[in-house]
């Protein structure tokens, strides 16, 4: 987790973070705030569980976290700057209850442990770099560009 602030740096490298696909609802701009605001709730929940015994979690609706956060209407290089932030904080945070055995209980999908969060959490983060790859080379192809930079 702690590369993948590197790895949407180098997805956005020369990008307006502002690319559209016509299947996805953000932009590589908001889908690194998503990721950002991901890492942080579930850090604040281990947090919460590790620290003050606060074990048991609701869901939560992405998209609406999303809508009210404006997501691609974030500066790129803001949502960077808060991903890198986010993502030494969930470290921190994942670590230390990966240590103390931590287990939260969801209000949807049971018992989960600090283990089983990370995995999540790493395959959520990998699958969105997916996305923003696939907006990325829909930009490329509307503008005839090749790989990795729209002809601007």
């Amino acid at each position: 987790m702690r590369g993948f602030p590197a790895r949407f740096s180098a997805l956005l490298d020369g990008r307006s973070g502002h690319e559209r696909h016509p299947e996805l609802g953000w932009t590589p701009a908001g889908y690194v705030s998503h990721v950002t605001d991901n890492l942080r709730t579930w850090a604040e929940r281990l947090a919460g569980a590790r620290l003050a015994g606060a074990t048991r979690v609701p869901g939560y609706d992405q998209d609406l976290v999303g809508r009210a956060r404006c997501y691609n209407e974030i500066a790129p290089a803001a949502a960077l700057w808060s991903l890198q932030r986010a993502a030494d904080a969930w470290a921190e945070s994942v670590s230390a209850a990966m240590d103390r055995r931590v287990v939260l209980q969801h209000a949807t999908r049971g018992p989960q442990r600090a283990e089983g969060v990370a995995r999540n959490n790493a395959h959520d983060g990998v699958h969105h770099a997916w996305d923003v790859g696939r907006i990325l080379a829909h930009a490329d192809a509307l503008h005839g560009a090749g790989p990795g930079r729209v002809q601007g």
